[in-house]
């Protein structure tokens, strides 16, 4: 029989594109012959991505613990033992030879229920410091694999593998895109062009930073590639109606990155773990712009495993409305400068991260069935 297998994650697409990431992985291992179940918190992005992809999901009743004293917490003890109460049943009927977590509010209770079934279970971490679900399932999951350096400090030793961070398959492979996404973008293949990335869900510094900046870029006949998120998008459209005719574009979301990389010349991006893994892995310059609304400042340390390696450019986000589009026009000019990140850059990839996830998942089926 198939293997029946499990992957929980979403909530951001620095959980949700690995977890497919490592479905697709799945499917070319095991030639087709594996089934796989996504399960993510209902009303999150994963819900609407994962089906895109051509998975089955299931939704929990689930969200994160606010910091803030908030009446949502009030309901927090409830959708947690919700989720478990569906969690198992979702185990029960699906019965899964293993179940992999990235991360997000869903794989806290899904993961839990798989450990304390006997499943053999995963989780994969993308960033230099640890979320709190996957600091807590690190006690009872098999295995864990990392992205970074050091990260005994935070889970058992014994139980580490580095994989690096699964990527979009499709971006792995840019050779003889550039012109056909200079056509998809409707941009001058003459000029060039800065791609920003905020993370899936739009970033509100960088987009303020860009569109304060939007007549220093046309001004320098640059073009723009602007993700905005959905939330800034509308801001952004009506923005950039008087720079049409200089390449300036705007998107709520862009779902062919391997076009929008293919097209940059420089990126501007907030430092997520997926973010600077795909970076490293199509060796574009970058400004990187860390978000400082994370847990213990995690995105800062992950841009700085960049700048140490003299591999991207660091803009703090309470600089960015000053520097950031100043630095991001200086890095394009300077050829040579641009040129070094890109080498340096290039060397911090991490290739065939899925297939090594899917490998090791495989491996503690097998290992089980012994």
């Amino acid at each position: 029989m198939p293997p029946r297998i499990i992957i929980s994650g979403g909530g951001t697409g620095g959980h949700i594109f690995p977890a497919i990431a490592i479905a697709n992985a799945l499917k070319e291992k095991c030639n087709g012959m594996v089934e796989i179940l996504f399960v993510g918190a209902e009303g999150r992005m994963e819900m609407e991505k994962v089906p895109a992809a051509g998975y089955r999901i299931e939704g929990l009743w689930i969200s994160g613990l606010q910091r803030k004293l908030t009446i949502k917490n009030l309901s927090f003890p409830f959708k947690v033992i919700s989720s478990l109460i569906k969690a198992k049943r979702i185990m029960k009927a699906f019965k899964p030879d293993a179940a992999i977590g990235t991360g997000g509010y869903a794989s806290g209770p899904m993961l839990r229920v798989a450990s304390n079934a006997g499943i053999p279970t995963l989780i994969q971490e993308q960033n230099s410091y640890p979320g709190i679900t996957n600091k807590i399932l690190s006690k009872k999951v098999d295995k864990i694999c990392v992205a970074y350096e050091g990260m005994d400090r935070y889970f058992p030793k014994s139980k580490i593998l580095f994989t690096g961070n699964p990527v979009r398959q499709d971006i792995l492979k840019l050779d003889g895109k550039r012109s056909r996404a200079i056509e998809f973008f409707k941009l001058d293949a003459s000029k060039k062009t800065i791609l920003v990335i905020g993370g899936s869900l739009g970033a509100r510094t960088i987009n303020e930073s860009i569109l304060a900046g939007l007549g220093a870029f046309a001004a320098q006949h640059i073009q723009l590639v602007w993700q905005t998120g959905k939330a800034f998008n509308p801001i952004a459209e009506s923005a950039v109606q008087q720079y049409a005719e200089q390449g300036i574009r705007t998107f709520a979301f862009i779902a062919q990155m391997d076009y929008a990389y293919a097209v940059a010349d420089v990126v501007i991006s907030r430092a997520g773990a997926s973010s600077v893994s795909e970076l490293c892995l199509v060796k574009k310059a970058s400004v990187l712009v860390p978000s400082p609304n994370v847990a213990e400042d995690h995105q800062t340390k992950n841009a700085m495993a960049l700048v140490n390696h003299q591999a991207a450019i660091l803009v703090k986000d309470t600089d960015a409305k000053k520097e950031l589009v100043s630095q991001a026009i200086g890095l394009l000019a300077d050829t040579a400068l641009k040129a070094k990140l890109e080498m340096n850059i290039a060397r911090l990839a991490s290739e065939d991260s899925a297939m090594v996830i899917a490998n090791e998942i495989l491996n503690l089926i097998n290992l089980k069935k012994k």
